[in-house]
């Protein structure tokens, strides 16, 4: 094992990865800008290094920088979490240039898969299903318009090198596209650096389904089950849960099974996700691999009982593989929802500020992973994940219950500061999603977003919320 890891990130995914560093007696260093100077993760590090100001271009995506903090503190291993570079290849080939293990697979996996157009044509010739579209980037409106018209619309228009959420463009009519082409390539060279875009069709009633895998650098690997993820706003994701509801365990299996197989037949080391759409038909289509410790991991964590973290910091040191397939046992129902400084009703228009109050819940099998505390100021600089609540219960509805109990608990105050707590209540208040029959688009339809699925009334009244927008300090507590 290592004896010091560099931590390349901040908020809740540093505390995080501090945490499972100190308990396997590894010694950690984070790097920090100006604006965490004063951050959790800075406070509990052995090693502190400032590295920039708060601009993220001139700190957590200095990659110079990270390296030189990683010499000077001795690190032998760089964990990026996820977000800024840690789907970066070109900062881990730096990292193995300069005699540093970059906790996730090789810089050549790295490049091959996060490229999602190469991605698709990986794991269609390793067998996985696509949804339809082009492989290869498109490279000019015309030809997209030819993929359109052979798949039918309404497509997505993707950035090959996209991530998070960002570089999709969804075009429901012809008149649309040209537009829509030349934007996404617009967005993507400035969010990316790279202009390539591909074409697929747009599955519009699908359900957003994961896999978890992982693999070491001897040939093993396994897969820890299914998230479903289709709670969604702008492609990112609010609400998680484990294992995906409602669908047959064969399909289940058959998703799980083929996501392993995909991720080895490319050399994949480490954690990694395997993401695809399940159609009304429940057919699953491969969508993109996320070469990271994904935000949602918690809920596997709950429903296998495996730190993920633990196995990636193994993994990355050499080990074999730890676990057998026939030993990986899912138990119960673990759901995640994000609570996010945003504002619901502008359009989840980030809310930074102080916060004045925050408690957030506890329980028995309530988990929250965050960075915030009483006091802290949420900047406009970073994403704005605030934290994460995460339940487990033996089955859905229990977990359900449980989520809500624990939001009900969730005291977060600060003037002019709003959280999308009250917009999760709402989803959990939803007929379809009460069933586990919901959809990606589901938030559109709750939003009233024009052209979504007809509105689905819960089947009781939910309780009274509180809050007022129009208060000047916003609390987000229920009262009964």
């Amino acid at each position: 094992m290592f004896e010091t890891v560099l931590i390349a990130n901040r908020g809740e995914i540093a505390l995080r990865v501090l945490r499972a560093c100190r308990e396997l007696g590894v010694r950690t260093a984070v790097v920090y800008s100006a604006a965490d100077a004063d951050s959790a993760a800075v406070r509990l590090a052995d090693q502190a290094i400032r590295i920039g100001p708060a601009s993220s271009r001139r700190s957590y995506l200095n990659a110079a920088a990270i390296v030189e903090a990683a010499r000077q503190v001795g690190a032998q291993a760089v964990h990026p979490g996820y977000g800024f570079l840690s789907e970066d290849a070109d900062f881990a080939e730096i990292c193995a240039d300069n005699g540093l293990t970059f906790i996730g697979p090789p810089p050549a996996v790295m490049a091959a898969l996060a490229d999602k157009s190469s991605a698709r044509a990986l794991m269609s010739r390793a067998g996985l299903p696509l949804s339809p579209g082009s492989v290869a980037p498109v490279p000019t409106a015309a030809a997209a318009a030819e993929v359109a018209e052979a798949v039918g619309y309404p497509v997505i228009v993707k950035a090959a090198a996209g991530g998070g959420g960002r570089g999709m463009t969804v075009v429901r009519t012809p008149g649309e596209l040209r537009r829509a082409y030349t934007r996404t390539r617009a967005a993507a060279q400035a969010a990316f650096g790279d202009d390539r875009v591909y074409v697929e069709r747009y599955l519009t009633e699908a359900r957003h389904v994961e896999v978890q895998v992982l693999c070491d650098s001897h040939g093993n690997g396994v897969h820890l089950g299914t998230r479903d993820c289709s709670v969604q706003r702008r492609h990112q994701k609010l609400v998680e849960e484990a294992p995906a509801p409602a669908l047959p365990a064969a399909v289940l299996d058959t998703i799980a099974e083929t996501a392993l197989r995909g991720a080895l037949d490319v050399g994949f080391v480490g954690a990694g996700t395997l993401e695809f759409l399940v159609d009304a038909e429940e057919q699953f289509h491969f969508l993109e691999i996320n070469c990271r410790i994904q935000v949602e991991h918690p809920v596997t964590e709950m429903v296998t009982g495996i730190d993920l973290v633990h196995e990636q910091l193994h993994i990355a040191a050499g080990v074999p593989l730890r676990w057998r397939q026939e030993e990986i046992r899912l138990r119960g129902v673990a759901v995640e929802c994000r609570v996010n400084t945003e504002d619901p009703e502008r359009g989840f228009t980030p809310t930074p500020g102080r916060l004045e109050r925050f408690t957030p819940p506890g329980g028995p099998f309530t988990r929250v992973d965050t960075h915030a505390s009483a006091g802290c100021v949420i900047g406009p600089w970073y994403d704005s994940l605030l934290a994460k609540v995460v339940v487990w219960a033996p089955d859905r509805e229990s977990a359900l219950n449980r989520l809500e109990r624990a939001l009900d608990e969730f005291d977060v105050a600060g003037p002019g500061v709003h959280t999308t707590i009250p917009f999760v209540r709402r989803v959990l208040d939803d007929a379809a999603f009460r069933k586990g029959r919901y959809t990606t688009g589901l938030v559109d339809r709750l939003l009233g977003v024009p052209g979504g699925p007809p509105a689905q009334r819960p089947t009781s009244t939910p309780a009274p919320r509180s809050a007022s927008a129009a208060t000047p300090e916003v609390t987000h507590r229920r009262t009964r």
